[in-house]
């Protein structure tokens, strides 16, 4: 199969329009059309930013020590040496990625995890386990007295790639200044797949568990220190993330039992949540997350080891790599049972985020969350053989809900309907009999879309509201791709229009507005007349704003009412 494999991730280089010679490093006066210079205190450092199209940007720059040899798969160590001159005119490295898994038994799946492991791939993508880095951006002309508010952004990707270099903030800063908000962004990279969530009771007893939410706490730590020197205000903070990043968020509020203070102040005070809340999940030594630590040690040669947390440490680059990206990978048949994503150590995470939340035991902060109309339709697509609702349960049972019965999960599926109903009330939803592309693909994505996203985020609201009632929140519904073939407004759609403008419509322009209103005043609705229609609290008769390609709409949020009632019944049987 070997000659298969390698014709496979040729053809699959050849797709990609992939060179096999790397491309030089541009001079500093090639990478940056004008250079910034901001001095920061913690570390000390001048750091060196690129101005273009009306920005500043200040690439890579360094928040802790590189996590390799005997610092991986620990939490962070905090940066405290001078690091002089930096360099910051180019865009940030990539943490080492998790794109598909080396052991898939798809042979195309299988060379995608070839090719994406080799090195140089990872050159092209700056892959490096000394990744542990922030990038600031603002405003052409911000000075250190501007004082604006800070967004703080939390990249996605299933918690197994992704970096923060993805993400140009251009476009909305200039939005920004154009409507009169000006802000800083700023990004953080923090380590995904086996690097920044590996579970097992080694991981726990070691102390290790859930480096990556470390990181980007680290990383708010930096901007508390530091962000005042870019012309930010570290009093007033908002974090914000999409998919993996959005439940991020959450776990950020969450983390240390709802601690989020450094040095006597809170870290942030409003947050963002898009497409993603909470996840709950079982503990990093359940029997699930074992097997995926135990994997890995079997494909690292580390199974005979007295120590197999300590023979992580010591492989190489490329061995530790290819173990730990050899357990299924999100896009994949197993698609959002994931691998790796945060679980509760009883340090960082002391529960489950459900139940953390109920507990109170969260930074109760002013908040905006919401989804895409069709979350789960880019997951549903892999799984062309689950025709019959006797094969979809004994899927979910399988990979996901091992702890409910096959009768409970028979009766959460037919909460979706049967036959034709499923298809005309299934995901791309409003699209009747269209989008069907085998048997059960509209009820499979419905399905998925609802328990990880949609009407997780509805539970979550009622939560928080139940809990804190004097906290406010707002929710959205993206329908912007409306009628979009197979796939409907899909996950992660909002991005092209909110993070980069593409295409500049009334989705864009609204919902920019009403997030940076809310980074200014912790009101997405701002002062006075924004042009945009009113958004009530969700709290005051559970409306959302629907957001589509040229208007706006208020929605009852509550749509497929039985089957938010199942999974509100059965939420403590549904851990991951």
């Amino acid at each position: 199969m070997a000659w298969l494999r390698s014709s496979a991730a040729l053809l699959l280089l050849s797709a990609l329009g992939v060179s096999a010679a790397p491309a030089p490093t541009p001079a500093l006066d090639e990478r940056a059309f004008r250079t910034a210079t901001v001095v920061i205190p913690s570390p000390d450092a001048t750091v060196l930013g690129n101005v273009m199209n009306s920005v500043e940007s200040f690439g890579g720059i360094p928040y802790a020590h590189p996590p390799v040899g005997n610092l991986r798969l620990r939490p962070p160590k905090r940066l405290t040496e001078s690091i002089g001159t930096f360099d910051g005119t180019g865009p940030a490295g990539a943490c080492p990625q998790f794109m598909a898994s080396t052991a898939s038994k798809n042979v195309l799946l299988d060379a995608l995890g070839t090719i994406a492991n080799l090195p140089f791939v990872q050159e092209i993508t700056g892959q490096s386990e000394d990744c542990l880095s922030v990038t600031v951006a603002r405003p052409e002309g911000t000075t250190a007295d501007s004082n604006l508010p800070v967004l703080y952004w939390i990249f996605g990707g299933g918690f197994e790639l992704g970096w923060s270099s993805m993400y140009d903030a251009t476009s909305l800063i200039n939005y920004g200044v154009e409507i009169g908000k000006p802000f800083v962004f700023v990004a953080v990279n923090y380590r995904v797949g086996g690097y920044g969530f590996m579970p097992g009771k080694e991981v726990k007893a070691d102390g290790a568990g859930n480096a990556g939410l470390l990181d980007q706490r680290m990383g708010l730590e930096w901007v508390a220190d530091n962000i005042a020197a870019f012309g930010g205000d570290p009093d007033r903070v908002t974090i914000w993330g999409e998919s993996a990043g959005a439940i991020s968020v959450f776990a950020q509020m969450a983390l240390f039992d709802g601690d989020n203070t450094y040095k006597g102040k809170p870290l942030f005070r409003g947050a963002m949540m898009s497409s993603g809340s909470i996840v709950p999940t079982k503990g990093i030594d359940s029997p699930r997350g074992q097997a995926v630590y135990d994997q890995v040690v079997k494909t690292g040669g580390c199974e005979g080891a007295a120590d197999t947390l300590d023979c992580l440490r010591g492989l190489s680059y490329d061995d530790f790599l290819n173990a730990a990206n050899s357990v299924p990978h999100l896009l994949s048949y197993t698609s959002l049972a994931l691998s790796y994503l945060p679980r509760p150590d009883g340090r960082t995470l002391t529960a489950s985020p459900d139940e953390l939340l109920l507990n109170k035991k969260y930074a109760a902060v002013p908040m905006i969350i919401g989804d895409q109309e069709d979350e789960g339709s880019m997951f549903a697509i892999f799984q062309p053989n689950l025709t019959t609702t006797a094969r979809l349960v004994n899927y979910l049972h399988t990979y996901m809900f091992d702890d409910v019965t096959p009768a409970e999960l028979t009766e959460m599926v037919n909460t979706y309907g049967n036959g034709l109903e499923a298809v005309i009330e299934g995901s791309p939803f409003r699209s009747g009999i269209l989008n069907e592309i085998f048997p059960g693909f509209k009820r499979r994505a419905a399905i998925l879309g609802d328990y990880v996203f949609t009407l997780a985020r509805r539970l979550f609201l009622l939560s928080a509201d139940g809990v804190n009632p004097d906290v406010p929140s707002w929710s959205f519904l993206m329908s912007q791709n409306e009628g979009t073939p197979i796939l409907g407004t899909f996950h992660g759609a909002d991005l092209l229009q909110v993070f980069f403008g593409v295409k500049d419509n009334y989705a864009a322009k609204s919902m920019r507005s009403y997030f940076l209103n809310f980074v200014y005043s912790l009101d997405p609705n701002g002062e006075g007349d924004t042009g945009f229609p009113a958004w009530p609290r969700w709290s005051e008769g559970h409306k959302m704003v629907q957001v589509f390609a040229r208007k706006s709409a208020l929605l009852d949020d509550n749509f497929r009412e039985k089957s938010f009632n199942w999974i509100a019944k059965n939420v403590a049987k549904l851990k991951f």
